[in-house]
This record gives C-alpha cells, sequence and structure tokens, in this order.
C-alpha cells in the first residue's frame, strides 16, 4: 500500500467513526505530529553538538548564569 492508498483508507475509516473519545485521541496523535520540529543542520553544526555532548558527559560544564555572564563580558569588549 502506497502513501495515496494508505491516506485515503485512513480518512475513509476514520469518517465512519462516531466515538468522540476516540476521534479526540487521533486528533491528539495528529497535533503532536504536527508540532514536531526538525532541524536540518550543517556537518560544522553537527560536530559542535557531538563535541558539547562529549564534553557535558566529561562533566565539563557550567550553568546558565555562568554563560551568560561570559556573554556579556565578551559582548561589552566589543
Amino acid at each position: 500500500m502506497n502513501t495515496i492508498q494508505l491516506r485515503q483508507e485512513l480518512i475513509h475509516r476514520i469518517s465512519r467513526i462516531e466515538d468522540i473519545d476516540f476521534l479526540n485521541a487521533i486528533k491528539t496523535i495528529l497535533d503532536y505530529k504536527k508540532n514536531e520540529t526538525f532541524i536540518e543542520l550543517t556537518a560544522e553544526q553537527e560536530k559542535e553538538l557531538l563535541f558539547a555532548s562529549k564534553e557535558g558527559k566529561k562533566g565539563n560544564v557550567i550553568s546558565q548564569s555562568e554563560m551568560d555572564q561570559k556573554v556579556e563580558e565578551w559582548l561589552s569588549e566589543k
């Protein structure tokens, strides 16, 4: 069954459902899938994320407030 056939089959089956709770459950699934966001990463971004992940696992981390302070310092130097 291809995508079009599957979509048509689902539409047909859903159109016959009378149970409001079941329809709401289907809507919840569809809403969840709609809100999913995928971000395309460049090879460099992927490399940076892998590096950051490895560093975090080693315990080489700082708090968000410390990072915010460093960014403020860097920006004020310009």
